[in-house]
């Protein structure tokens, strides 16, 4: 076993609101320099969606990510070969307007103008040019209700859905759509290190962060073109790529990162996960639909004491087994298997796991037949076309499930690479916890019926109410249990870039002073 260790996220969508109070922490503090406008290391997309930047998962456009090849893996649209065939002319890189030209506004015509009869007002100009533009896009163009139907039925993820399906998502009766924060996943076999033609990009060895060394890389942008979620940016006034950092320096210092840290739906935990490096090219060469199963296998039980002593052997400090130990991370992804990666079929083993969406699931109405029991129904239900109960028996509500307005095959497109049946299982437990819960506060559902739901799901008492208080409750160091850092390897992690006019200290230029920093 060769035990590595990785700093790793959880989102839990049941929770996020869409404030995208994550993006503008990460804007405000990393990306507000020129050359940085567009980009958004991390964003808040609405799906379904064509996301940012469009179609960002349509890897027939992009090329993005690894593929398999016999036995083993190659990536799709980069690498020695493709790369320098495409070094000077990538047909597959994305142009500004895939993401969307930053714009601004010319305030100062609203006070400089001269006197006249009409109101003044502030045009639009290019954050780029400097000059007047018309806006067509932008960041967050497809939010809430997917901006517009163009938007929402262009998401790739609709492809495998029968068009019946598909018309039914967006019939007003039946609309709905959930938020879907991203960052980079800092995965395990990123395919943006190894496109890099410079060897810019490398993954720390002692968190698993994925980082760009900026005085190495030399902008051929094969990152961007490898990496299936688009998170590497180039940076057209420096001429270097740029990505998520997982604000390292914060995590150093014990902080919780940035969009972390602001979340207002406490949507974000943050932990050490323990994994077997030996595993990696076993997992990502599988077959598609052994892809999660075997990215769950190489993740391995931080209580264990052969993984331990393995840990030990490779350098792991005992801080960051500790806090393997305590991770929320390995509780939801490996412990209670409620979490799973973002679109694991591009085979680079994310490491940033999501907790679906149990979104309106909540039972299933029929009809009231007797006159005591329509006498019960509040106010508001009396007026309902037809006297209506919701019937919350595991029965009726598994079949909704089955029959959710949101298909469990868009779900599944997204997280499983296609399997209904994970999505499934993940949705079950995370409703019988609810069930649990309901019975215990409320009282309207029978301890019988909480009962038989947690069996069903195979949870027992004890695991729903560590699920519902690491889901409802959790304190801030409950949600981010961050390893401590090492002064003799912070020392060798940091590059100093000592008293150079317009560095930002991380090695990005710009005007550090207006940052905030």
């Amino acid at each position: 076993m060769d035990i590595r260790s990785q700093v790793s996220m959880v989102f839990h969508l049941d929770k996020c609101i869409g404030c995208h109070t994550c993006s503008v922490a990460c804007k405000n503090i990393w990306t507000d320099r020129k050359g940085a406008e567009y980009m958004w290391w991390n964003n808040v997309e609405t799906k379904p969606g064509t996301g940012y930047p469009g179609k960002w998962e349509d890897q027939e456009i992009y090329k993005g990510g690894w593929e398999k090849q016999g036995d083993g893996i190659g990536l799709k649209g980069a690498g020695k070969v493709k790369g320098l065939k495409n070094i000077f002319h990538n047909p597959n890189l994305p142009v500004i307007d895939d993401y969307y030209e930053p714009f601004t506004y010319k305030y100062l015509d609203l006070i400089e103008s001269p006197p006249g009869n009409d109101q003044p007002t502030a045009r639009p100009i290019s954050m780029i040019t400097g000059q007047p533009m018309d806006i067509k896009m932008g960041p967050n163009w497809d939010d809430d209700l997917s901006g517009t139907p163009d938007y929402a039925r262009n998401d790739p993820n609709l492809k495998k859905l029968p068009p019946a399906q598909q018309q039914a998502m967006f019939t007003l009766e039946r609309l709905a759509f959930f938020y879907l924060p991203r960052i980079c996943n800092h995965c395990l076999n990123p395919a943006c290190v190894a496109s890099c033609p410079s060897g810019a990009i490398y993954k720390r060895g002692e968190d698993g962060v994925v980082l760009i060394n900026q005085d190495v890389c030399r902008a051929w942008r094969m990152c961007v073109t490898a990496c299936p979620y688009k998170k590497s940016y180039y940076n057209w006034n420096t001429g270097k790529s740029e990505k998520c950092i997982l604000c390292y320096p914060r995590i150093e210092a014990g902080h919780a990162p940035a969009c972390m840290h602001s979340c207002v739906g406490r949507i974000r935990y943050l932990g050490v996960l323990l994994y077997d490096a030996d595993g990696i090219e076993w997992c990502a060469s599988a077959d598609e639909s052994d892809l999660v199963d075997r990215q769950m296998e190489i993740i391995m039980d931080p209580f264990d004491p052969k993984v331990v002593a393995a840990a030990k052997e490779n350098g792991i400090a005992d801080s960051t087994i500790h806090a393997a130990q305590k991770s929320p991370v390995y509780s939801f992804v490996k412990k209670w298997n409620l979490a799973l990666p973002l679109h694991p079929e591009f085979r680079t083993l994310p490491m940033l796991f999501y907790v679906p969406p149990l979104l309106p699931v909540m039972a299933s109405v029929k009809a009231v037949d007797n006159a005591s029991q329509s006498e019960k129904l509040s106010e508001t239900a009396k007026h309902w076309p037809d006297n209506r109960l919701y019937d919350t028996s595991t029965d009726e509500l598994w079949g909704g499930i089955e029959q959710a307005r949101f298909p469990l095959e868009y779900m599944a497109n997204l997280f499983s690479g296609g399997d209904t049946q994970k999505v499934e299982d993940r949705i079950k437990k995370l409703m019988a916890v609810r069930l649990y819960r309901r019975h215990r506060t409320v009282g309207d559902i029978s301890e019988a019926k909480a009962t038989q739901a947690l069996k069903e799901t195979s949870l027992t008492e004890e695991t729903a109410e560590a699920i519902y208080y690491l889901t409802a409750l959790a304190k801030f160091d409950d949600r981010f249990v961050i390893p401590a850092a090492h002064r003799e390897q912070a020392i060798e992690m940091m590059e100093f870039t000592g008293d150079v006019k317009g560095s930002t200290g991380f090695g990005f230029k710009g005007d550090s002073a207006s940052r905030g920093s």
